[in-house]
């Protein structure tokens, strides 16, 4: 589970229901679920109509990810296995290695150990790995626009909402069993799109941005490791050059290896 995540929307919208709380109001004053239905589903027809399909099956496979944390990839194992793999190398040759590649769980660092048995061109394979890297950079790039769309438009919805209720006040103003109702939803409305945007929707735009910064970062990594095995080089500079990479990963391995 994504506890940063879980707990800060746990955070962000119990510190709008705490201050209601101590503010001597009542939650279920805002519970509206025509206000609701006005924001909620009204920004997502706009963001439906806003982004192309693929975009928004993209965006919403992220959700997992945001709340439940991406597959996890430990960088120090990768760094380890990636120096087990250059020693073998090393020892008995590149084509040694073709039988280790089915069990290697992360699937960037296996398609390039795949391509590089296979005896692709270096500079060939790098732009291969490098190629993939761009597409992910660019898939998750538009599975952010996607929340950050629905942020941008959650409280322009909302004021909608509030127009709304006001103009159900204003054709109730000689009933005045009708006017709570009709403000009750215009401050609501209001309310849902602020919060909904700001609390929920951009935030998690920004979570899919971060994360794909670090899976990045690692995949940049993993090409440098894969690249250096093709090139003989020493494991012991190898583990040197991919520790620069995770400096906190860099220290406990030499305490470690200091103990």
């Amino acid at each position: 589970m994504e506890l940063m995540s879980v707990l800060g929307i746990v955070l962000a919208f119990g510190a709008v229901l705490g201050g209601q709380v101590l503010e001597g109001g009542s939650i279920m004053a805002l519970v509206q679920p025509t206000a609701f239905l006005i924001v909620f589903v009204g920004s997502v027809g706009a963001t439906m109509l806003s982004c192309p399909a693929k975009e928004l099956k993209d965006g919403l496979g992220t959700m997992k990810d945001i709340f439940m944390g991406p597959p996890h990839i430990n960088p120090r194992e990768t760094i380890e296995l990636i120096i087990e793999l250059a020693t073998k190398a090393r020892k008995e040759g590149i084509l040694a290695l073709q039988g280790d590649i089915a069990d290697i769980k992360d699937p960037f660092l296996q398609k390039g150990m795949m391509l590089m048995s296979d005896g692709t061109d270096p500079q060939l394979l790098r732009d291969i790995m490098e190629t993939q890297i761009t597409e992910h950079e660019e898939r998750m790039g538009g599975a952010a626009k996607v929340w950050e769309t629905t942020g941008g438009y959650t409280p322009t919805v909302g004021i909608i909402g509030a127009v709304l209720g006001l103009i159900h006040v204003m054709g109730n103003l000689n009933d005045p069993s009708k006017l709570g109702s009709g403000i009750a939803v215009a401050f609501v409305a209001t309310v849902y799109g602020v919060a909904f945007a700001n609390l929920m929707f951009i935030p998690m735009g920004s979570k899919v941005k971060f994360q794909c910064k670090h899976a990045v970062h690692l995949m940049t990594m993993v090409i440098e490791g894969i690249m250096a095995i093709q090139a003989g080089e020493s494991p012991n500079f190898i583990q040197e050059k991919l520790k620069v990479y995770y400096p906190d990963v860099a220290k406990a391995m030499d305490a470690e290896n200091a103990a």
